[in-house]
C-alpha cells in the first residue's frame, strides 16, 4: 500500500538495532534517502537516537527526533503535559532490572496520597497479562503487597526494563464486560523499516502485536495524530471490534502542547461517566495498529509529511 500510495520502503535490521552498530543496520537503506518515518518494533531511546545518528550520516533524516522520541515514547517525557487528563504517576529511575528498595517505594506511595490502588509499569509498558502477579496493586498503604508486585515486575521485564519503576493511580473504566479491570498500559509493534516517499515524501509500512488483557477490556480508543491534527481514530488492537467515539476536545490541545509531529493517545472512558480519559500516549512509528483498521488515509497523511 505505501508504494500505492507514492511512497517507498526500506528494510532495517532491528536486532542489530538493538545489540549492534546502527551503522550496520542501516546499511540496506540507500544514501540520500531524506525524510524518513521509522516503522517497527520498540527501541530504547538511546539506542533510536544511535539509529537516527546513522541514518543521517547516510543523507537519510527521521522526521521523529530522537529527543521527540524519547518524549513520546516514555511516560516521564509526556506526563507533565498529560498531568490531570492521566492517572496520577509517580516514578522510580533504574539504572537496571534492580526493584527500588523499601523506602524508595515507601516515598512514591506516599506521592500519590499513600492509600487506594495502583498500577505498576515502566516507563514504556506494563504487565497487565500478569495483572494480580505483576501489575496491580489493591492497596498502596500494604507496602509488603506493593513491594513484591515491583519485585515481580522488574524479574518478569528483567533486561526490557525501560527507564525505572512507575506507579499509577488506579482508575474504572468502562468496561465492555462486569470484569473489565482498569487501564491497559502497554503499546507495540512489529516490523523494522524506514520508509522514504517519492518527491521528497514519505513513507511507512505496518506493524501487528499487541498484549491480552488481564479480566476484560476496557473501552478504549486508539488516536493515530500527525501535526496536532487526528489523522486515524480506532480501536485499542488488543479489542480491535471495538466501536468507539472518543471525545477529542480537551486532548487535542494537549497533543499539540506536546509539540512531537507523530503520536498516539489511548483513551478510555472512566466509568462513572465523567468523560474519556488519557491512559497512554506513544510514539506513533511503534505503536500498533488494530486489525482489519483501513490506515490508507494514515499512510497518505504521512507520506505527503
Amino acid at each position: 500500500m505505501v508504494r500505492e500510495l507514492g511512497g517507498e520502503h526500506h528494510l532495517v535490521d532491528h536486532d542489530v538495532l538493538l545489540a549492534g552498530p546502527a551503522e550496520e543496520a542501516v546499511r540496506r537503506v540507500p544514501r540520500d534517502s531524506g525524510p524518513l518515518w521509522y516503522r517497527g518494533w520498540m527501541l530504547p531511546s538511546a539506542r533510536y537516537a544511535d539509529f537516527a545518528a546513522a541514518l543521517t550520516a547516510r543523507g537519510g533524516n527521521l522526521l521523529t527526533s530522537a529527543p521527540g522520541y524519547a518524549v513520546a515514547h516514555e511516560l516521564p517525557g509526556w506526563y507533565d503535559v498529560f498531568e490531570g487528563a492521566t492517572p496520577a504517576s509517580t516514578w522510580i529511575p533504574s539504572d537496571g532490572p534492580v526493584a527500588p528498595g523499601p523506602e524508595e517505594l515507601a516515598e512514591a506511595a506516599a506521592r500519590l496520597g499513600g492509600h487506594g490502588p495502583a498500577i505498576v509499569k515502566d516507563y514504556v509498558k506494563s504487565r497487565k497479562h500478569e495483572w494480580h502477579e505483576a501489575c496491580y496493586v489493591p492497596e498502596l498503604a500494604d507496602l509488603a503487597a506493593v513491594g513484591r508486585v515491583v519485585e515481580r515486575f522488574v524479574e518478569l521485564q528483567g533486561e526490557f526494563l525501560a527507564g525505572g519503576v512507575v506507579l499509577r493511580r488506579y482508575e474504572e473504566f468502562e468496561g465492555t464486560d462486569a470484569s473489565a479491570e482498569g487501564p491497559a498500559g502497554a503499546s507495540g509493534a512489529a516490523g523494522g523499516t524506514v520508509g522514504a516517499g517519492a518527491n521528497g515524501g514519505t513513507g511507512v509500512v505496518r506493524a501487528d502485536s499487541g498484549a491480552p488483557d488481564a479480566g476484560g477490556r476496557a473501552v478504549e480508543a486508539r488516536v493515530w495524530w500527525l501535526d496536532g491534527r487526528p489523522v486515524l481514530v480506532g480501536p485499542h488492537p488488543d479489542a480491535p471490534r471495538q466501536a468507539v467515539e472518543p471525545d477529542l476536545t480537551d486532548v487535542r490541545a494537549l497533543v499539540r502542547r506536546l509539540g512531537c509531529r507523530f503520536v498516539t493517545t489511548d483513551l478510555a472512558s472512566r466509568a462513572d461517566g465523567s468523560g474519556w480519559r488519557v491512559v497512554e500516549v506513544g510514539d506513533g512509528q511503534v505503536s500498533d495498529l488494530p486489525r482489519g483498521i483501513d490506515a490508507s488515509g494514515l499512510l497518505a497523511s504521512l507520506i505527503a509529511a
